[in-house]
C-alpha cells in the first residue's frame, strides 16, 4: 500500500500538471496584454470543419471570445434570456460549469449585430470576472463560485449597439472602461474584495474598445481609447498622465503594446474625415418639436439613425436635447479622425505632437484591433483587405485583399511565424506569413460555414475557436 499511494496521488496530479504552467497564456480579450500573440504557441495553420479538430462541441450564444484558465476555457454567454460565465476542459470541451449574473433588464443591443455576451471575462489564475452591460461585473474561483459582485445598471451605448468592453486584470486590480451615455467612467476594483480602488470620470460617451498596459520607467500605465482621444492613466491611482488626440468618433478596436510603444489603428464611420451620414444643423431637427419649447424629447426625434444617439446626444441626460448639447455632438463628430499611428509612451498632458512616431490614413479596420507582429503593424478591414505598416517607420508595406471576403469581427491572432485572420459569415481562415514583404499567404482555409465574431484564443500546439453555436479546438495531427 505504502508504494500504490505515491503512484495515486501521481495519477491524480498529471493531468493537472500539464496546464499548471500556463495559468495566464491567454487571460483575457486577444490574449497577454491584448497582444494577440501567443509567443509559444505552435497551432496547425490547416484548418477546417474536418482538419485539425482535437475536438468540437455545442456552445450557448454568445460574442465574447475565450479565454484561458488553468485547465479551462472560459466565455460569457446568453442562453433563455439568462446571463452565464461558462467554463469548458480544455481537454475534451466538456463543460465543467456554469454561472449565472443576475439580470433586472437586459440592456439594448442590436439583435443581429451584438449580444448581450459580448464582453471576454478575464483571469489572473486565481480567479475570473466576467462583465455584462445589463448587470456589472462578476468574480469566481477557478471553480465557479461567485466570489463577489459590482452590480451596475445596464449601459446606454451608442447607437444602442450593446457593450463589447471587456474587463482586465494587472497588478491585483480589476479595470473595467465603461464607455457609456449615462456615466461613462473607468473604475479600478480589488481582485480580491470588488472593492473601488478609484474611480474617474470619463468624457467619452461611446465606444467598445479594452484597454492595454505600459510597462515604463515611472511604473505601469493604462491606456484607454475614447472619443477623439486616447489617454493614459497611472494604473496604481487613476491619475491621467498623457493623451493623443484625434481619434474617431466612436471606436471598436484596441490598442496594442510593443516595449515602450503604443501603437493604434481605427475608422468610424461617423468621424469628420469620412463621415458616411453628417447631423444636420438643430434648426432641421427642430422640424419635429411638437411642442414648440425649442428642445427634443425621445418621441420628438425622427432622423433615423441619430434617434437611435438620442441619449448619447443628451448630454444632461435630463431626457431633452437642447441646441448647445447638439452642437457639442457636432463638434466631436467633426474633430474625429480615422488613423493609424505609433506613440512612444512618455511625457504630460497632450503629446499628440511630441510623441506620436508616425501616422497613416488607409487599411484602417472598423471592428477588429490590428496586430504587432514582427515589427510590422498588420489590419485587416472589412472585404478582407490587409495592410501592413512598418513598425519603426509607418511606411506602408503593402495593401492587397489577402483574406476572405466579407465583413470581419474577430481581430487577427498570430504564433510561429504565422498571422491568422477569420472572417465574420462563415469563419474562413486565411493564414499569412508574418513579417513578409510583399505579402504571402501560407493557406486559404475552407469555411467553417458559422458566423465567428470571437477572437481566437492560443495556447501552445491549440487554437481554440468560438463560432455562433459551437466551440472548437484545433490541434497538430488531430
Amino acid at each position: 500500500m505504502p508504494r500504490i499511494l505515491p503512484l495515486l496521488i501521481l495519477a491524480v496530479l498529471q493531468p493537472l500538471a500539464a496546464f499548471a504552467g500556463d495559468p495566464l497564456v491567454w487571460p483575457r480579450f486577444r490574449g497577454p496584454n491584448g497582444s494577440g500573440v501567443s509567443p509559444d504557441g505552435r497551432p496547425p495553420i490547416d484548418l477546417g470543419p474536418e482538419t485539425n479538430v482535437k475536438w468540437k462541441v455545442a456552445a450557448p450564444a454568445g460574442a465574447s471570445s475565450p479565454i484561458v484558465a488553468g485547465d479551462l476555457l472560459v466565455f460569457t454567454a446568453e442562453a433563455d434570456g439568462k446571463l452565464l460565465t461558462v467554463a469548458c476542459r480544455r481537454s475534451d470541451g466538456a463543460e465543467a460549469w456554469r454561472a449565472e449574473a443576475p439580470v433586472k433588464e437586459l440592456e439594448k443591443y442590436l439583435a443581429n449585430e451584438g449580444s448581450p455576451a459580448a464582453s471576454t471575462p478575464a483571469t489572473d489564475g486565481q480567479r475570473i470576472v466576467s462583465y455584462f452591460g445589463s448587470c456589472g461585473l462578476f468574480c469566481y474561483d477557478l471553480a465557479g463560485r461567485e466570489l463577489w459582485r459590482r452590480e451596475m445598471p445596464p449601459a446606454a451605448t451608442l447607437g444602442s449597439f450593446g457593450t463589447g468592453v471587456s474587463p482586465i486584470i494587472e497588478q491585483g486590480l480589476v479595470i473595467l472602461l465603461r464607455d457609456e451615455a449615462l456615466d461613462p467612467q473607468l473604475i479600478a476594483l480589488d481582485a480580491a474584495t470588488g472593492e473601488v480602488q478609484w474611480q474617474k470620470p470619463r468624457t467619452s460617451t461611446g465606444g467598445w474598445s479594452t484597454p492595454v498596459v505600459l510597462n515604463v520607467d515611472a511604473g505601469k500605465q493604462l491606456v484607454a481609447v475614447g472619443q477623439g482621444r486616447l489617454v493614459a492613466y497611472n494604473l496604481p491611482t487613476g491619475a491621467e498622465m498623457w493623451y493623443v488626440e484625434g481619434m474617431p468618433a466612436a471606436t471598436c478596436s484596441s490598442p496594442v503594446v510593443d516595449g515602450a510603444r503604443l501603437y493604434f489603428a481605427g475608422w468610424s464611420p461617423g468621424s469628420g474625415d469620412e463621415q458616411l451620414f453628417r447631423m444636420p444643423p438643430f434648426k432641421l431637427v427642430l422640424l419635429g418639436d411638437s411642442n414648440s419649447d425649442g428642445q427634443l424629447s425621445k418621441d420628438e426625434m425622427k432622423l433615423p439613425p441619430l434617434k437611435d444617439y438620442f441619449d448619447s446626444i443628451d448630454g444632461d441626460h435630463d431626457g431633452l436635447i437642447t441646441a448647445a448639447e447638439w452642437d457639442h455632438m457636432q463638434q466631436v463628430v467633426a474633430s474625429s479622425q480615422n488613423v493609424a499611428f505609433a506613440v512612444d509612451a512618455g511625457g504630460s498632458g497632450d503629446v499628440t505632437a511630441t510623441h506620436v512616431r508616425w501616422q497613416a490614413k488607409r487599411g484602417l479596420p472598423y471592428v477588429p484591433s490590428a496586430i504587432f507582429y514582427e515589427n510590422q503593424y498588420v489590419m485587416v478591414k472589412d472585404g478582407g483587405i490587409v495592410t501592413a505598416y512598418d513598425g519603426d517607420s509607418g511606411k506602408e508595406l503593402y495593401q492587397k485583399r489577402l483574406g476572405a471576403e466579407g465583413n470581419y469581427y474577430a481581430s487577427p491572432v498570430a504564433a510561429a511565424g504565422h498571422i491568422y485572420l477569420t472572417s465574420l459569415a462563415d469563419g474562413t481562415i486565411t493564414v499569412l506569413k508574418a513579417g513578409a514583404d510583399p505579402p504571402e499567404v501560407v493557406v486559404q482555409n475552407p469555411p467553417l460555414g458559422e458566423r465567428v465574431a470571437a477572437t481566437p484564443a492560443i495556447v501552445g500546439d491549440t487554437m481554440y475557436l468560438r463560432t455562433a453555436g459551437h466551440l472548437y479546438a484545433f490541434a497538430r495531427g488531430k
